[in-house]
């Protein structure tokens, strides 16, 4: 008796040929092929930029408490935590492949036959009977499909996480660059306001002046446009500051009322002169989250590219029954109605119209475009930063040149007043120089703002704060 027939043996060297071309020795070549930032173990977890609170350098409490209140109320925050829990999710559905699946079932069955099937005419069969019980569906994972598809699900999760810190460093940047631009734009209200005053009193002496005959009423023309357009201008200011309230508002996930109510108290600017490096370490750019996320996505690549070799593989599959099935309900738990199957079986797919070949082909073309993608994320991260330093750096020296400027505005203003007082100018003079110092002071206060701005930029960059020797 011939106890191995021909077509197990063939199958067996079917088996061996394939796990030769497409098994994990293929695999292992492509994962060697790649930086290994980019090899990630399952459990892998990560910081997220912002724990280290970067924006309290500034020293402001209510910025402080603005931040938080974003990190906890802001929708797009919340959304992207959302996309962490799904991915979660899906790796736990991806996970749940290892194990088999049970399914229970009970009912009853009335069955009749018909008595003329047969050739000779006979009475029609009515049978009726109870049953119960539990099946089962196992697709073995022999050849790692199931934990390739696990790994790749881990990858994705980790990138929304990353996706999910990027989110939090664009929203904790979005708040602070506001709040510094409402705190300029409230600053130059004040300052427009001082000047609305000081013009109205220089105003007040053109007027003088005249009554008494020592000016003409060209310089109280000249000393009303100067006054009304500067008051003209604060309505333009007021707006900036309400729509720049509304925009807190909507990043921290609180009603515009609420925030105006908090935020009318004009404060000062922040004084931060930070030392920022000439160059930036890389591990601060390669801790960037749309770094981390690109670097993910990666390996999702090349995790699928291992789940699409494996559909070469075979498919070991186990299926059974138990179950148990009576004509009376009091039969059913007796030894004589007790029922199983087990059907263990090896199905293998040898052609399918290359189907499997192109999606190989497919997915290793994705891989490669991430790779693409991670390069020109690290790229765009050094431009970024180079830019933010770059911003940071002019700015400061823009604000620390203005401060001269506006000394000597200060100066040629108050003597202009001097010389006109004396009858030595015309008023164009005085004029002239109040709309110079009064821009002046603005751009100052504006520069001051720029620079804040750019070193939240800055940050923003980074992903995140740093520390000497970090």
């Amino acid at each position: 008796m011939n106890r191995h027939p021909f077509h197990i043996w063939l199958m067996a060297v079917m088996m061996l040929t394939s796990m030769a071309a497409y098994g994990r020795d293929d695999l292992s070549t492509l994962a060697d092929s790649l930086p290994e930032r980019w090899l990630y173990e399952p459990e892998t977890t990560q910081e997220f930029p912002t724990d280290d609170q970067w924006w309290r350098l500034f020293g402001d409490p209510l910025l402080d408490s603005l931040i938080a209140e974003g990190e906890r109320a802001n929708f797009n925050l919340l959304k992207a935590g959302r996309r962490i829990a799904i991915a979660r999710q899906s790796v736990a559905k991806a996970r749940s492949a290892f194990w088999p699946s049970l399914s229970v079932s009970g009912g009853w069955n009335k069955i009749r036959q018909s008595g003329d099937e047969n050739v000779r005419e006979g009475d029609a069969v009515t049978v009726d009977y109870f049953s119960a019980g539990v099946d089962m569906q196992w697709e073995i994972d022999v050849f790692g499909k199931v934990r390739k598809d696990v790994e790749m699900q881990q990858a994705s999760y980790r990138a929304s996480r990353a996706d999910y810190a990027s989110v939090s460093i664009s929203v904790c940047a979005q708040i602070a660059a506001s709040y510094i631009k409402l705190r300029t734009l409230q600053r130059q209200l004040e300052v427009t306001l001082d000047h609305v005053e000081e013009q109205r009193k220089v105003m007040k002496i053109t007027e003088a002046r005249f009554d008494t005959g020592l000016a003409s009423m060209l310089d109280v023309s000249q000393a009303r446009t100067v006054y009304y357009s500067t008051l003209a201008s604060l309505s333009s200011l007021r707006t900036s500051v309400a729509v720049t309230v509304n925009a807190l508002a909507l990043l921290t996930g609180s009603m515009p009322a609420e925030m105006a109510g908090r935020l009318s108290a004009p404060a000062a600017l922040p004084e931060v002169d930070m030392l920022v490096p000439a160059t930036v370490p890389s591990d601060l750019l390669r801790r960037r989250p749309d770094v981390v996320a690109a670097e993910e996505q990666l390996a999702v690549s090349a995790a699928a590219v291992g789940v699409a070799k494996k559909d070469f593989m075979p498919v070991l599959s186990l299926a059974g029954s138990i179950g148990t099935s009576a004509h009376r309900l009091d039969d059913l738990m007796t030894r004589r109605s007790m029922t199983y199957t087990i059907a263990p079986q090896l199905s293998w797919t040898i052609f399918d119209g290359f189907a499997r070949r192109a999606a190989v082909a497919s997915v290793k073309e994705q891989m490669l475009a991430s790779i693409d993608a991670y390069n020109l994320t690290l790229l765009t991260a050094v431009q970024e930063v180079d830019d933010a330093l770059i911003s940071y750096t002019n700015a400061v020296a823009y604000e620390q040149s203005l401060h001269k400027v506006t000394e000597a505005a200060q100066k040629a203003a108050d003597l202009s007043l001097d010389r006109y007082k004396q009858g030595l100018d015309a008023f164009i003079n005085v004029a002239q120089a109040q709309i110079t110092l009064l821009q002046y002071n603005n751009e100052a206060v504006e520069a001051r703002g720029e620079s804040l701005t750019a070193l939240v930029n800055l940050y923003k960059a980074l992903g995140g704060g740093w520390a000497e020797g970090r």
